[in-house]
């Protein structure tokens, strides 16, 4: 009687299940590569956004009496400035030294993968009045 020895190594159907496994666990970290990426692009957007934002009301310490309705673009983000008298009570009485204020809308939109996106800002500015020689803004 002789004795056969066990076989060395991993059968076909062994091997076809790991390499079964191996591929779906590499698709799944490709798709979580690349929601990571398309996340990354939608903050860099949004940042942008924000950035020129900030610019447009940095660039305004007051409004005219008359308001401000503007529009413009930039780097692909197009944007809109409309502002209107703010009423308070302090406003409503008349008093001729009161400030007094506007509310600014700044309305932001720009294309995502073909879908539209959209960042709207409120704030308040006060009215102002340019000194001799300057230009309204």
């Amino acid at each position: 009687m002789t004795l056969s020895r066990p076989a060395k190594g991993f059968t076909l159907l062994e091997v076809l299940v790991a390499v079964a496994i191996l591929a779906m666990s590499i698709t799944l970290i490709y798709q979580a590569m690349g929601s990571g990426a398309s996340a990354i692009y939608k903050v860099t957007q949004q940042h942008k956004a924000i950035v020129l934002a900030e610019s447009l009301l940095a660039s305004r310490d007051w409004v005219a009496p008359q308001g401000w309705n503007e529009t413009g673009q930039s780097g692909g983000i197009s944007w809109k400035a409309i502002s209107a008298p703010y009423p308070t009570p302090v406003s409503q009485t008349g008093a001729p030294n009161m400030v007094r204020l506007h509310k600014v809308g700044l309305t932001l939109q720009w294309l995502d993968a073909g879908t539209p996106q959209t960042l709207e800002l409120i704030t308040l500015l006060p009215e102002g009045r340019p000194l001799p020689g300057e230009t309204i803004p």
